[in-house]
């Protein structure tokens, strides 16, 4: 079973265009999407209504900053404060260009920092990138597995 790519964003456009982007690189895997921090927070440590969920990780967080309830900052520092989402590679996706949210979250161990393009075909071409390097082509940590794209 492949590994699930969790995207956290509470901008219903940004949402679709992100889906569609993932959609368009034929990756296998599930894509899992929340709304807010807390939501993010639930899942990942499997409480509230995702206690149920499958064990295991996702393959990628798909993060935005600046989210209802619990900001991006907060999930990341949460995430990667447990020892067992740490491996877990982040990337915050976000139209924050500001100096401060860039250094704060590779301070606190983000794998990449994006900021969201304007344009339409940008936008779609910057999420297949991202979908195709972290749930494909990069290498999990020992003992994960390397998804396979779909043919």
């Amino acid at each position: 079973m492949l590994k699930p790519i969790l995207l956290v964003e509470d901008n219903p456009k940004d949402l679709e265009l992100t889906l569609l982007a993932l959609e368009k690189s034929n990756l296998a895997n599930d894509v899992i999407t929340v709304r807010d921090g807390a939501e993010a927070l639930d899942y990942l440590f499997r409480r509230g209504n995702y206690r149920d969920r499958p064990d295991g990780n996702p393959a990628v967080v798909l993060l935005d900053l600046k989210l209802p309830k619990v900001d991006g900052i907060e999930v990341l520092e949460q995430l990667k404060a447990d020892s067992r989402l740490r491996p877990v590679p982040v990337v915050m996706l976000t139209t924050s260009r500001e100096e401060q949210d860039l250094v704060r979250s590779y301070a606190l161990g983000v794998n990449a920092y994006v900021v969201k393009p304007v344009a339409f075909q940008e936008f779609i071409e910057a999420i297949q990138d991202l979908g195709i390097f972290w749930a494909v082509l990069n290498e999990p940590p020992p003992g994960s597995y390397k998804p396979e794209r779909k043919r």
